[in-house]
């Protein structure tokens, strides 16, 4: 719980450090767990709507509570996985559910193809380390270090991973 702050909710507005949503975007937070990136992002974009999913009911519950605790009108969630979700959205986040290479197509069919961002629509993933290898076969994707943007050390090799779908 030390580092509650900085390890969830501050990597999780790493995402807002890239990327300001336009209002009446929708996004899809993928494996959102306890609600992470997708709560602290909805609160700091209460123009965006979010949906968050995750597999384990638990968690989903969990999220529910922290929504209507905040009042967040802006999110929904549910239980279901990424491949069962079939409504399109205009950016994906999440943070390190898997590895580039089998989450893309659980999502790629989700994305909107008409864009009004400075980023082409597609996944906005919060990783860390070196992602070089993972990333090898996707061209298009581009890093963005946290460091730039946070001075703690858990940032020094978190990074910020848009793939244009």
């Amino acid at each position: 719980m030390d580092s509650f702050y900085e390890h969830h909710v501050l990597h999780s507005l790493g995402i807002a450090k890239i990327l300001k949503f336009q209002s009446q975007s929708s996004v899809l937070d993928v494996g959102t767990g306890g609600g992470f990136p997708g709560i602290p992002l909805a609160i700091l974009f209460p123009e965006v709507q979010f949906e968050l999913i995750d597999s384990i009911r638990k968690k989903i519950k969990v999220v529910n509570s922290i929504g209507s605790y905040l009042e967040l009108k802006n999110i929904t969630a549910q239980q279901i996985h990424a491949g069962q979700y079939l409504k399109k959205v205009d950016f994906v986040v999440s943070r390190a559910v898997t590895q580039m290479e089998l989450f893309v197509p659980w999502i790629k069919n989700n994305i909107n193809l008409k864009s009004n961002h400075e980023l082409k629509n597609g996944i906005l993933y919060l990783k860390g380390g070196d992602l070089n290898q993972e990333l090898k076969n996707f061209p298009k994707a581009c890093q963005y270090d946290l460091k730039n943007h946070f001075n703690e050390p858990f940032f020094e090799t978190k990074k910020v991973v848009h793939l244009p779908i």
